[in-house]
């Protein structure tokens, strides 16, 4: 059974020289607004993911809440790895233990560069720091069912948000 993994960056958030830290940043009301029309659209075209892991940065984590409450997924969970300069291999390790009953479909909620640069890992074997995710952009990759997924997944998906609006 394949899993195919999207990688969906945050929305819109608020300028870091309004915050004591970069982790602080929500969510700006018009980032807000897009990341539930982008959420309302990718549920529009069938999607639902097992899972959703987001970044514990704020921003994140509200995007990671508007795509549960599009009713994307009933689960999200925190999970470290997915702040800024995160290391793939944690979350490998991670996917290696994932046991989901059916359907496959992870979202993980960050950040650009490390979204961009783990999806050219899985599909080219190292980060070229070519693909650039838009905020509340989708790249989707496909693992594969055997083997490791580094160097031999498939991105079937590079999309940016403007395309997702209505």
């Amino acid at each position: 059974m394949s899993t195919n993994v999207y990688f969906i960056r945050h929305g819109i958030a608020g300028d870091r020289e309004n915050y004591a830290t970069d982790a602080e940043r929500p969510l700006t009301e018009i980032g807000d607004r897009k990341t539930h029309k982008i959420a309302q659209k990718l549920k529009q075209l069938g999607l639902n993911f097992n899972l959703i892991l987001t970044s514990p940065l704020v921003r994140a984590n509200q995007t990671a809440k508007i795509l549960q409450a599009n009713k994307l997924s009933s689960k999200v969970e925190e999970f470290s790895p997915l702040a800024p300069g995160g290391d793939i291999n944690l979350w490998l390790q991670w996917l290696e233990t994932w046991q989901p009953q059916e359907n496959r479909q992870l979202a993980l909620v960050g950040h650009q560069p490390d979204l961009a640069n783990w999806a050219e890992i899985l599909s080219w074997g190292e980060a070229r720091q070519v693909l650039i995710l838009k905020k509340a952009g989708v790249i989707g990759i496909s693992l594969p069912e055997v083997g490791s997924p580094v160097g031999n997944s498939q991105m079937f998906w590079l999309t940016a948000p403007k395309f997702l609006l209505d």
